[in-house]
């Protein structure tokens, strides 16, 4: 059999993620012949051009043309207004200036010039903010992809993937659909790991299971399968939307009996679309079943490591990823060896993580000697769960007795057993930075996270990574259940202290999931209730409320400042960008200019939106007041999620209705790519013109009635 297997976006579009060259290069070992796509690349390599964005700006002045024809505006006219107006400036830069962006990025010279480099990511970054003007009330960026509804329901997921409301459907139409129908795969795959990546794979499934019909449809990966194993019935047939069948924990040995199972039914004349006797006797395949709805039959959930083979990237467009240099991912390990911490669920796993497994050291090396020959590449990410310190000193020592020159990075959990001699180790080995698993600085918080390291443990990681050489990032959030604002900043204050040894850092905010454990036991976390609204049919969103409010929310201002405070002395930017944790770009760095690199550049770079111009333009509605439709959004959530529970497209528009409509005001505002519109003083001439029309609107309130 013929398979495909897709990436969809949104992600990062610096370098490949792993899910689908190890899944290639699994099937591939046992003959299956397998065409892979990180359509994420492609989609984003063929929207960041001139003419697309061309195309983009000017839906942006259309949409806002529209908009100040009118009479007056609703409360989504008003979001889409200030949305559309904000983007202005962006979308009359962008479509000039993106070609020269790109290629700064992909220049293995000007990628290191910081001043360059910083135009290039401001102006990519402008580049995001015109496509989700142009199709507002889309926010769509490298992580995520957000709208209103996204995924409530089928019929949102579809409303979302229509032509007009999805800015990569050009892609699957003009490029995806066409290459597949050449190539005629059997089954079409789609990996989803990350939340973002869910509506874009619904919106792919519903258009390449109308043009492909008579291929087998099948999706998989760490979201979706976080997302269905806590369905059941009716709800998880709902769920598999326009797919076939699903492949639920991990996916190499299910995939490939997937594959076996489809082959014996088409070799034995039996009905391709009789999936429920196809599948009867293959773990974790969700297919749609007549009595139940949809069912799947539980089976292993891990793959013994020591057996597989390499990832394999053969096929992939390479040449595309927005980077100078190729990094590519390899997984060592699978899993966590501590697989205690109880914020977390991540992988393939019904509860926290998946079980640790490990392959042979010498295999690795073995791998790892063959991807640098057959790529050109000496960068690679080890890209795991958490990977044993023992286990990476042993890699280290036979990747430096191996003299392969290679260069990599990898996130970590702080332990004791990192000595300074075992840093050396991991530096002579090829280590160019590790992200540790800080969390928190306070000893009560960490207790009930439960991760396993003392604060004093973690801060003397820090210095003997830094010391042997290795840039150290420090992962950490604050918010978990019951923190106060004092303990948030220790948080703040443990990364103050080593400000000169932590080379980036991230302060990101406790979100609850599913298949933590804090989810499985909330009572243990002083949580009082735990909640999905009504109205989520695939369940995506989880909600909670704890019983003393007691956590960082009694003094938020307090604890944004600190942290903005402390991120001044970095030059941070958002993922994946260098600035950013984990990332190709951020290592690329480190290696030319070193681990305090970042601290270096803080206030000598300016950046800025590569063929930007100020100019002034008229608006027919106040667009400070359109912006006041934005506060107004957030009660009608907090409304709809936090008192009634319950969410529908008819309750939240029964709530906007009640919202005042804008009247016309006419304003001038100076407009700047990459800056916010500011509103121009009238000269004396048009406010004598103005008449008692602009003493009717000096008062507001008259401009919201």
């Amino acid at each position: 059999m013929r398979v495909a297997l897709i990436y969809p976006p949104t992600c990062d579009p610096t370098a490949p993620y792993l899910a689908v060259p190890t899944l290639t290069g699994f099937l591939r070992t046992h003959g299956v012949e397998v065409m892979p796509i990180d359509a994420n690349v492609e989609a984003f390599d063929r929207l960041l051009r001139p003419e697309p964005l061309a195309e983009l700006a000017a839906r942006v002045e259309r949409r806002l043309r529209d908009l100040d024809g009118r009479g007056s505006l609703g409360h989504a006219d008003q979001l889409a207004y200030a949305a559309l107006f904000r983007a202005l400036g962006d979308a009359r830069a962008v479509p000039g200036g993106i070609a020269e962006a790109v290629a700064i990025l992909r220049d293995p010279v000007r990628f290191f010039d910081a001043e360059l480099y910083a135009r290039a990511v401001d102006t990519v970054d402008a580049a995001l903010r015109v496509i989700s003007a142009a199709y507002h009330p889309l926010r769509l960026d490298f992580t995520a992809y957000r709208t209103p509804f996204a995924l409530l329901t089928p019929e949102e997921i579809a409303h979302d993937a229509a032509p007009e409301r999805d800015p990569f459907d050009s892609y699957v139409q003009d490029d995806l659909v066409p290459r597949l129908r050449a190539a005629r795969p059997d089954v079409i795959g789609v990996s989803v790991c990350f939340p973002g990546q869910l509506q874009p794979a619904y919106a792919f499934g519903l258009k390449l299971k109308q043009a492909l019909p008579e291929a087998h449809l099948t999706i998989g990966g760490p979201a979706i399968t976080q997302l269905l194993i806590r369905l059941r019935g009716p709800e998880l047939a709902r769920a598999l939307g326009p797919f076939d069948s699903a492949v639920v924990f991990e996916g190499e040995n299910t995939l490939l009996a997937l594959v076996r199972a489809l082959e014996q039914a088409g070799a034995s004349g039996g009905a391709r679309d009789q999936l429920a006797r196809v599948f009867a006797g293959v773990p974790n395949v969700v297919h749609r079943d007549r009595l139940m709805g949809a069912k799947f039959l539980p089976g292993h959930s891990s793959e013994d490591m020591r057996v597989l083979p390499a990832p394999d990237f053969d096929g992939l467009a390479l040449e595309k990823y927005f980077a100078p240099r190729l990094v590519l991912p390899y997984d060592p390990t699978r899993g966590c060896y501590w697989g205690k911490c109880t914020f977390c669920h991540y992988g393939l796993a019904e509860v926290g993580t998946a079980t640790y497994r490990e392959r042979a050291v010498d295999a690795v090396v073995g791998h790892l000697r063959a991807l640098s020959q057959r790529y050109g590449t000496r960068h690679f990410y080890f890209s795991q769960d958490s990977v044993a310190p023992k286990t990476l000193l042993k890699l280290s020592s036979a990747l430096a007795e191996a003299g392969l020159g290679l260069a990599w990075a990898t996130d970590l959990k702080p332990e004791k057993y990192l000595t300074p001699e075992r840093a050396e180790v991991l530096r002579r080995g090829g280590a160019v930075a590790c992200a540790l698993g800080v969390e928190s600085a306070s000893p009560r918080v960490l207790e009930l996270i439960d991760k396993g390291a003392p604060v004093e443990v973690v801060g003397d990681v820090i210095d003997r990574l830094d010391a042997a050489g290795i840039a150290v990032e420090a992962m950490c959030f604050t918010g978990f259940p019951t923190e106060t604002a004092e303990e948030a900043l220790q948080t703040v204050s443990f990364l103050d202290d080593r400000r000169e040894r932590v080379a980036a850092f991230i302060v990101g905010e406790f979100d609850l999931t599913h298949g933590a454990l804090v989810a499985q036991n909330p009572e243990r976390f002083g949580i009082d209730q735990v909640w999905q609204v009504e109205g989520d049919q695939l369940g995506t969103g989880l909600f909670y409320e704890e019983a003393s409010p007691s956590k960082t929310g009694d003094d938020p201002e307090r604890v944004d400042g600190a942290v903005d405070e402390l991120a001044s002395g970095w030059l941070l930017r958002r993922y994946p960008w260098a600035g950013s944790l984990s990332t190709a770009h951020t290592v690329f760095y480190y290696e030319r200019y070193g681990k305090g690199v970042l601290r270096t550049l803080a206030r000598r770079v300016a950046g800025g939106v590569i063929g930007a111009r100020a100019a002034t333009v008229a608006a027919r509605f106040d667009l400070a007041a359109a912006r006041d439709a934005e506060a107004a959004e957030a009660g009608i959530w907090h409304e709809l999620v936090r008192v009634r529970r319950a969410v529908s497209r008819a309750a939240y528009l029964e709530l906007a209705a009640q919202l005042p409509s804008l009247r016309p005001r006419a304003h001038r505002y100076r407009l700047r790519a990459g800056a916010l519109p500011t509103a121009v003083a009238p000269s004396r001439r048009a406010t004598r013109g103005a008449g008692s029309r602009g003493r009717r609107s000096s008062n507001r309130m008259n401009d919201l009635r």
